[in-house]
C-alpha cells in the first residue's frame, strides 16, 4: 500500500513538473520582444473617421496648450480595490467595479478637454479587463461632441498570453500607454526602455517604453515632440534609474534638433519635495523611487503639484481617513526649455474609478 502510494505520488510529482516545464517552454517562445524603435500606427481608432480629421487642430510657435496624464489602472484599481503586490489581496476586478470604473474614467477625461491626453495602463485584450478594447473606449467618449476629433497611438508596454501568478493567474495581458491628441502626429513611436528582469521572470513581466508623438508646428520646422512614459514599479531600483536616464538622454536629443518636448506619465518616482508632503508610512510596503533636481539639464524643469497626492498605495480599498493610507507625487512631467510653464494642478477625483489622480498641465511653446 505505501509503495503504491509513493508510486502516485510521483506520477502526480511528474505531471506538475511536467506541465511548469511545458508553461515555461511556452512562455519563452511566446516572450513580447520589441524591437529598440518600432513605429507606432497613428490614426482615429474607427475606420472611415481619418480622413475627416486628417489636419487636426493647427499649432503654433507661441501657441498655449493642456496636457492631462492619468493612469487608468486599467479600470480596475478604483476606490473599492486592493492589489497582491502592493500588500492587498486583489487581482482582478469584478464585471459591475469594471465597468462602471473604466466610464467614470471616460467620461472625467472628456470632461477635462485637454488637447492632449497621456494615458497608462490601457488594455487592448486583457483577460483582467474582460478583453475589450480601452483604447477605443477612450478616444470615443473624448471625441464625443469635439469637431476637430482626436488622433490615437497605442505602444504595449505588457504584453503576455498568461500571467501565471498569483493564484488565481493574471492570465492574458495585452496593456500599455496610449496618447490622444487634438494635434495632427505626423509620425509616433515606441522607444524600448531597459528591462531589468532576466529570464524566466522577464516572459511574463512588463517591457517598459516612450511613446513618442511628432506633432509639426506650422510655418516652422521644429517640432513638439510628446513623451507617454510610465516607468518600472517592482524594481529594486536600477530599472528606474536606468529607464530615466535613458529618458533624460532621449529627451535632450530631441531638444538638440530644436524641438518643444513634453515628456510626462506615471514616473513611479516621487517628485522633488513630494516625501516631505507625504511621508512614507510603511516602508515594508511598495515605496517609489525619488526624482532628483540634478537629472535635469540647465533650464529643464519638472512640473508636478505637491497640494493634491497623485497615487495612493494599494494596500486596501479606498479609506481617506485610514491611518494606513499612503498617498505619493508620482505622476507629472519634464519640460524643455523652451517649453513655458503656466500651471499644473492634480485634479483630486478622491480616487473612484483608478488609484492616481488626472494631472493638467498648461505650457506656452516659448517665441
Amino acid at each position: 500500500m505505501a509503495k503504491k502510494c509513493l508510486k502516485w505520488t510521483g506520477i502526480c510529482i511528474g505531471v506538475v513538473l511536467l506541465c511548469a516545464i511545458a508553461l515555461l517552454l511556452w512562455l519563452t517562445i511566446a516572450e513580447y520582444k520589441p524591437a529598440a524603435v518600432e513605429e507606432v500606427e497613428v490614426g482615429d481608432v474607427c475606420p472611415g473617421v481619418n480622413e475627416i480629421y486628417a489636419e487636426g487642430t493647427p499649432l503654433s510657435v507661441g501657441d498655449s496648450l493642456t496636457v492631462l496624464s492619468l493612469n487608468t489602472g486599467y479600470g480596475g484599481l478604483g476606490k473599492e480595490a486592493d492589489f497582491f503586490m502592493d500588500g492587498g489581496t486583489g487581482v482582478a476586478p469584478s464585471t459591475s467595479d469594471l465597468e462602471k470604473n473604466t466610464h467614470g474614467i471616460a467620461a472625467r477625461l472628456r470632461a477635462e478637454a485637454a488637447d492632449v491626453y497621456f494615458l497608462q495602463e490601457v488594455d487592448t485584450n486583457s483577460s483582467r479587463s474582460g478583453s475589450k478594447d480601452f483604447t477605443r473606449l477612450y478616444w470615443q467618449y473624448i471625441n464625443a461632441g469635439n469637431r476637430e476629433g482626436y488622433f490615437s497611438a497605442h505602444a504595449l508596454n505588457y504584453s503576455c498570453p498568461f500571467v501565471p501568478y498569483p493564484w488565481p493567474p493574471i492570465g492574458k495581458v495585452h496593456s500599455g500607454v496610449q496618447t490622444l491628441s487634438s494635434f495632427f502626429m505626423e509620425k509616433a513611436e515606441r522607444i524600448a526602455l531597459p528591462c531589468p528582469f532576466s529570464w524566466p521572470v522577464s516572459t511574463a513581466n512588463l517591457k517598459r517604453c516612450l511613446l513618442v508623438g511628432y506633432v509639426p508646428l506650422e510655418d516652422s520646422d521644429r517640432q513638439l515632440v510628446l513623451v507617454n512614459l510610465h516607468l518600472e514599479a517592482y524594481d529594486d531600483g536600477d530599472g528606474k534609474t536606468a529607464q530615466t536616464k535613458m529618458l533624460m538622454k532621449f529627451l535632450t536629443s530631441e531638444y538638440e534638433k530644436g524641438n518643444y518636448v513634453i515628456a510626462g506619465g506615471d514616473f513611479n518616482q516621487t517628485f522633488p519635495g513630494a516625501l516631505e508632503a507625504f511621508p512614507v508610512k510603511s516602508p515594508e510596503l511598495w515605496t517609489p523611487g525619488v526624482l532628483e533636481e540634478d537629472i535635469l539639464p540647465e533650464g529643464w524643469q519638472f512640473a508636478y503639484d505637491l497640494s493634491t497626492p497623485s497615487c495612493r498605495l494599494l494596500n486596501e480599498p479606498y479609506d481617506a481617513a485610514s491611518q494606513n493610507t499612503q498617498f505619493y507625487v508620482i505622476d507629472g512631467f519634464i519640460l524643455s526649455p523652451n517649453v513655458q510653464l503656466n500651471s499644473v494642478e492634480t485634479k483630486d477625483a478622491a480616487f473612484g474609478y483608478t488609484d492616481h489622480n488626472p494631472v493638467l498641465l498648461d505650457v506656452t511653446l516659448s517665441e
